[in-house]
């Protein structure tokens, strides 16, 4: 199984970014997708998760009215659109996949970096 994340860069505080996840060797459509990012010395936290259909999306508070997660099972891609970035958004971003019936997220993206600067 392999996850590949793409999209990150510096943009200025305000500015928008697209990450993609691009997956390979799992079904694609029966796993649950989810973004995370971790910041310089601070722990991995939850951004946003979309279900298999992607109808369903939850989302951080921090990222909730921001950023905007969505998924296309025909082409076995994850998305995470982010928007007003801020500078407390830079971190490096995971993409990562779940089986519906597990709480443990088993598949993880190699990461992409996103540098919001004030």
């Amino acid at each position: 199984v392999q996850l590949q994340a793409s999209g990150g860069g510096l943009v200025q505080a305000g500015g928008s970014l697209r990450l993609s996840c691009a997956a390979s060797g799992l079904i694609f459509s029966v796993h649950d997708l989810g973004w995370f990012r971790q910041a310089s010395g601070r722990e991995r936290e939850l951004v946003a998760i979309v279900g298999r259909s992607g109808g369903s999306t939850s989302y951080a508070d921090t990222g909730k009215d921001r950023f905007t997660i969505s998924r296309d099972n025909a082409k076995n891609t994850v998305y995470l659109e982010m928007n007003t970035l801020k500078p407390e958004d830079t971190a490096v971003y995971y993409c990562a996949a779940k089986t519906v019936l597990s709480t443990a997220w088993a598949y993880w993206g190699q990461g992409t970096q996103v540098t919001v600067s004030s």
